[in-house]
């Protein structure tokens, strides 16, 4: 099992939000060898700008269309990161029975990534960790905008952080 270094993203809204890669994000994914994005891209260019970076796994968001849907972005994904089960979903429904839901969901999954509500999470109950990185590019009433920086060592989940870049 290889270690991991993971940057996730979710909500850059792009081109109204998002207009290219912010320097303080680039920064982060020049050390990622993997990218997750947690839906509302909005247009696939912003997903073909972060493989350049590392390869890039994407979920669709309730504002991408068929574009990113093209790109390659389902509705729900799930997928080994160095042995550690993890779910993608952009939308995870109401904050009460959230992480009981999200374990429904993906049974398998040790994390599940989500975003849609550009609210910074790390939470841990009911058999899962859950994690949204909040929005780099739209924070609404949040402090900073933010990303997500997960390290995974020997399939286990060592470090999760959420990074203002704001």
């Amino acid at each position: 099992m290889a270690d991991v270094k993971v940057v996730v993203l979710s909500d850059t809204h792009a081109p109204r939000r998002w207009k290219g890669v912010p320097p303080a994000v680039a920064e982060h994914l020049r050390g990622a060898d993997v990218i997750l994005h947690a839906g509302d891209v909005c247009i696939p260019d912003v997903l073909d700008e972060l493989a350049a970076y590392a390869p890039v796994h994407a979920v669709l968001g309730n504002n991408d269309g068929p574009a990113v849907a093209a790109w390659g972005a389902p509705e729900r994904l799930e997928l080994d990161l160095g042995g550690l089960p993890v779910a993608m979903v952009h939308d995870s429904g109401p904050a009460k029975g959230r992480t009981v839901r999200l374990h429904r969901w993906f049974p398998s999954a040790r994390l599940v990534v989500f975003g849609h509500s550009h609210i910074p999470l790390d939470e841990t109950g009911d058999g899962v960790r859950i994690f949204n990185p909040g929005s780099p590019t739209d924070r609404r009433r949040q402090p900073h905008g933010t990303i997500g920086l997960l390290d995974i060592r020997r399939g286990t989940l060592a470090d999760a952080r959420i990074v203002p870049v704001t």
